[in-house]
């Protein structure tokens, strides 16, 4: 893929992100929820063929994340993220059609599979195009996730109501036109950043990748990421559920849910760009302590009042938490190494969305409530904040500079 020196048009190349994203976690993660009814109902599929399908596409996000990464080093973000994208669309495609359980468990996998290679790449193409304002664009970006949940919320509905039970496979059809059209835009619109000049055309030496792997900044940034990928999910699929438990109708939880979403929109640009004027550490430390005062309410008191004010809160940080602590995962190396160092968080983070659940599950069953699950969800994003103070006093310097920044004292 062609390089260039001239920076590109920052609004064009942010919208492809923030498309990218509503893409590729919107409608291939998060819109299985609002389709899984109908489809399940139609292929008869049990509740446990159901979650295998949402398990696999993880899996398979998290089996692949690092290669990624790995991909976009070597021949090019754009051209990983162009892979990405166009294998999505032949999951979505075969989705739109497929007749049988085993079929659907393997598209469901091209879905994690595509989107290995095309979310942690574009964040990093953004975050080395525009470093100066690393935390504005990558919040720009997670906002497409926001987005995603909220068209795919009005959309699948919408196709319900007018095909019947053939809605969800026009879905699936819609999804696969959107990630074509995206794929077009980035074709079109988005470069490649400028390598650095140390860097070849071939892939990064190994001992230049565990440079990166060992780190104490980057393993630090990428524990953190993945304790709040643990907290989030454990809140994305038991908060409701907790809501309900205690007397509350599921409508008004499904209306605080879509307030948060609605919220966190806006939220990730507006963390992105406080974190560039007051510094990263600070704002990723109040957005962690936001979100911990949001999962400590429901523990406080059940009342809806409380429930209200968790899902306001959460509204208003969540989305940032992620833009920062992922814009934090790129200021730690040199941008040539930018890829893999995201990518390694990211795989931090998707074992936290494996754990979470799991654990929280484990907590419900055997206490028979929820109380125990956000407990731990309230001590395990304690951690975090204070691993986000550890983040705050790190030095302006690269953890893991070019290789000719690197002192050679060895004899």
């Amino acid at each position: 893929m062609s390089q260039s020196n001239n920076r590109p048009n920052m609004v064009i190349t942010v919208l492809c992100g923030t498309l990218t994203s509503l893409v590729v976690i919107g409608f291939a993660r998060l819109a299985y929820g609002v389709i899984l009814p109908a489809m399940r109902a139609d292929l008869g599929l049990s509740y446990q063929q159901a979650g295998i399908l949402s398990t696999v596409t993880a899996l398979c996000y998290v089996c692949f994340v690092l290669a990624g990464g790995l991909a976009a080093a070597r021949w090019g973000a754009k051209a990983s993220i162009l892979f990405g994208m166009l294998t999505v669309t032949v999951g979505f495609v075969g989705l739109a059609f497929a007749a049988n359980f085993w079929l659907v468990m393997f598209l469901k996998g091209v879905l994690g599979f595509g989107t290995a290679f095309a979310f942690a790449p574009m964040v990093s193409l953004l975050a080395t195009w525009f470093p100066e304002k690393r935390g504005l664009v990558i919040g720009c970006m997670t906002s497409g996730v926001g987005l995603g949940v909220l068209v795919s919320g009005v959309l699948v509905p919408a196709m319900f109501s007018a095909f019947g039970e053939h809605g969800w496979r026009v879905s699936w059809g819609v999804f696969a036109g959107a990630a074509l059209f995206v794929a077009a835009m980035i074709a079109l619109f988005v470069r490649n950043p400028p390598q650095a000049k140390s860097s070849d055309a071939g892939g990064l030496p190994s001992d230049e990748k565990w440079r990166i792997y060992r780190n104490p900044r980057v393993l630090i940034v990428a524990s953190t990421y993945g304790i709040i990928g643990m907290g989030y999910i454990v809140q994305t699929v038991f908060m409701v559920s907790y809501m309900v438990e205690t007397g509350h109708s599921a409508s008004t939880a499904g209306s605080f849910m879509a307030m948060m979403g609605l919220m966190s929109i806006a939220a990730g640009p507006l963390w992105g760009w406080v974190s560039d004027f007051w510094g990263r550490g600070n704002a990723l430390a109040m957005c962690i302590f936001m979100v911990i005062v949001a999962m400590g309410l429901p523990l406080i008191d059940q009342t809806l009042l409380f429930f209200f004010l968790h899902f306001l809160v959460m509204g208003a940080s969540i989305n940032g938490l992620f833009a920062m602590i992922q814009t934090s995962a790129t200021d730690q190396v040199a941008p040539r190494y930018i890829p893999i160092a995201f990518s390694f968080a990211t795989l931090f983070f998707a074992i936290g969305q494996f754990l979470g659940p799991a654990i929280a599950g484990w907590l419900i069953e055997s206490t028979g409530g929820f109380t125990a699950a956000f407990s731990f969800t309230f001590l395990v994003l304690s951690v975090g904040f204070g691993l986000t103070l550890l983040i705050r006093r790190f030095p302006k310097e690269l953890a893991v500079a070019e290789p000719e920044a690197v002192p050679t004292q060895q004899t």
